[in-house]
């Protein structure tokens, strides 16, 4: 069997990640804005000094109780 056959037996499904705390950038970044916090203190480190605020992610859903990830 051939290498990118296997890997294709072998993939996983990519999950998107979803976190609670976005930072929205000022100045030089140009409004541009990142959604990969997991808390209010991480987001705040990530802005200071390059300028920014932190914002919750209101597209943000915490994972269900009790879902169960499926593996093959």
């Amino acid at each position: 069997m051939g290498a990118a056959a296997l890997a294709a037996l072998s993939a996983t499904a990519a999950h998107a990640q979803n976190y609670p705390w976005c930072s929205q950038y000022t100045g030089s970044m140009g409004g541009s804005m990142n959604c990969g916090f997991s808390t209010y203190a991480q987001c705040m480190e990530n802005v200071s000094g390059i300028g920014g605020f932190c914002i919750r992610n209101d597209t943000y859903q915490p994972p269900q109780a009790g879902a169960r990830r499926s593996y093959r």
